[in-house]
């Protein structure tokens, strides 16, 4: 039994006319007669009457055209599934990314990817740098999004995309709370709030290549918190300043953030596997991340695709 015999049938039984289903098939009516006539043998069993004036359905062919109808939407179905699939329409992205970066980019781009391909499902799992590093490079991830300095493992690769403001975060009774904006060189001197390299380590080297462009090495103390935000830092009475981003910061009283001039980014990278990129959900959100728009007030970078410069 072949799926044009079932369409064939199905075209009949629907119109009740042998003229009309030929035309809707766009097949000649002698080629739907015998469509209609192997399947009868196959089955043993006549499905149509025929007269001059009119076609019906037999008891067999009752109950064959509800099956067939059946065995015809499931392919469909299962051949639409498949083309969504091909096309980037369909499927799962298994994302890594490191704290810093999930508050804004990966609701960002998951809110992007859901307007362009809402049938596919982006699985995101927060993980520390090396955990990404070794989840990425073993396929236990499709896409990695840290900051600061990589490593590509093998087979991996890796695109600087987009980049976030860097701020500093002082009390409000520092003398340069009431500038609008600082300059890392007039904090150059004073001590400066550091997390811990062994909790966040994407985090610490990427805010120690912003200290470095700007040719400053401070004084510093590590955080007694442990959270990310690290809100009570104003409790550490050694500690005069923090660099960080809006996102991670928070809102904490009796503490203001001020831009930096000049302004100073901290860089995201996108990291995938070609071979697993073939996957087209997969190579679809890596075109989408480097080329969506950035979150507002961030900049992009020169692998990005709308890419225009940071000023």
């Amino acid at each position: 039994m072949e799926l044009r015999q079932l369409e064939a049938f199905v075209a009949v039984a629907g119109e009740l006319h042998f003229g009309r289903a030929a035309e809707k098939l766009r097949i000649g009516q002698p080629t739907l007669s015998d469509l209609i006539r192997r399947l009868e043998r196959e089955v043993g069993a006549p499905l149509l009457t025929r007269t001059t004036r009119r076609v019906a359905l037999t008891q067999a062919g009752v109950e064959l055209f509800g099956r067939a109808r059946a065995i015809l939407e499931d392919v469909e179905g299962a051949a639409a599934a498949i083309r969504r699939l091909a096309d980037g329409d369909a499927g799962t992205v298994r994302l890594g990314i490191t704290p810093p970066a999930a508050p804004v980019l990966a609701p960002h781009l998951a809110d992007a990817l859901h307007r362009a391909a809402p049938e596919v499902d982006l699985a995101v799992r927060r993980m520390w740098l090396p955990d990404l590093q070794r989840a990425i490079g073993e396929g236990a991830l499709d896409i990695a999004i840290t900051c600061g300095p990589v490593t590509d493992p093998p087979g991996i690769l890796s695109e600087v995309f987009c980049a976030e403001p860097v701020m500093v975060a002082l009390r409000e009774g520092h003398p340069l709370a009431d500038r609008e904006t600082l300059d890392l060189a007039d904090l150059a001197t004073e001590t400066l709030g550091m997390h811990s390299e062994a909790l966040f380590p994407a985090w610490s080297l990427a805010l120690q290549e912003v200290l470095d462009d700007a040719g400053i090495r401070p004084p510093s103390v590590e955080f007694a918190d442990t959270d990310l935000s690290a809100y009570r830092w104003p409790d550490q009475t050694e500690i005069d300043w923090v660099l960080t981003t809006a996102a991670v910061a928070g809102a904490g009283a009796g503490v203001v953030l001020r831009p930096l001039s000049p302004a100073r980014y901290l860089p995201y990278t996108l990291q995938w596997c070609p071979i697993r990129a073939t996957a087209a959900a997969v190579g679809r959100f890596v075109h989408l991340a480097l080329s969506v728009d950035v979150p507002p007030g961030w900049v992009s970078q020169p692998d990005h695709l709308r890419h225009t410069g940071s000023g």
